[in-house]
């Protein structure tokens, strides 16, 4: 994935921080692979706040993410030296917050919301901390992509709008989610907690990778060597469907 992404950028070679982006996030993909394989060794539930389903998939995610958002911000007209700061602070979020889940899961404990001893707190708190700055970001970026100037073809500038559209949507599902969780745990009980603040789940989800799908499959016909007014039409159905896909997923998510 790395490959793909680094040879469709229209930088040609890789600046540092960027390279740092994709080891990193090859490296939090690898992380997620192995905690999956530990699941299958050990067992225990794949659901529930204490599970190795959270090391793995947010490896996976977190991964996949940071190299995304490492290839896609290369089409964004900004300064060079705000994108590196960006690029580099979101990075680390995203070693902190991994890091920090793979550990509670170790632990035997959760990691969202749990206070329960002083490790725990600072560990939920630092989760809580990253989570802001990744929102902060993120949502710059965002900012920038639907505000701004992008380098590209017409089907690329809509792919990459649309996929960042569709991350706000993601920002915004999991910030719902974390304020529920903690409003519960204080409220009621951590197990309500637990059980019911991941309500929007399927929404974040499918949400969370439009900002590759799309702006991948704008670069792959382009080098299937289709031209720009059929490849335009084609990402403009990809997104519509990908729009859909998502008002489903809330659905659900809301059902």
């Amino acid at each position: 994935m790395t490959q793909v992404l680094g040879a469709a950028t229209r930088l040609g070679a890789l600046r540092p921080v960027e390279r740092i982006a994709h080891l990193v996030g090859a490296l939090l993909m690898l992380s997620g692979v192995v905690h999956f394989g530990v699941f299958l060794v050990d067992g225990g539930p794949w659901e529930g706040p204490v599970s190795w389903r959270k090391p793995t998939t947010f490896g996976l995610s977190f991964g996949l993410t940071l190299i995304t958002v490492a290839w896609v911000t290369s089409y964004l007209v900004m300064s060079p030296r705000l994108r590196t700061w960006l690029l580099g602070i979101f990075t680390a979020d995203c070693v902190l917050e991994v890091t920090g889940i793979t550990v509670q899961a170790w632990r035997r404990v959760p990691s969202h919301f749990n206070t329960e001893t002083p490790a725990s707190q600072a560990i939920a708190m630092s989760l809580a901390v990253g989570g802001a700055v990744l929102v902060a970001t993120l949502v710059t970026f965002a900012v920038i992509a639907l505000r701004g100037r992008i380098r590209g073809p017409s089907d690329l500038r809509l792919a990459l709008r649309a996929g960042w559209a569709l991350l706000l949507l993601t920002l915004a599902t999991g910030v719902a989610m974390i304020a529920r969780g903690t409003v519960l745990y204080r409220t009621q009980s951590p197990a309500v907690a637990y059980e019911t603040a991941g309500f929007l789940k399927p929404v974040h989800g499918v949400a969370l990778h439009a900002i590759l799908v799309l702006p991948l499959l704008a670069v792959l016909l382009r080098a299937a060597g289709q031209a720009e007014p059929r490849r335009y039409q084609t990402v403009r159905l990809a997104t519509w469907l990908y729009v859909l896909a998502t008002a489903l997923a809330a659905a659900m998510s809301l059902t």
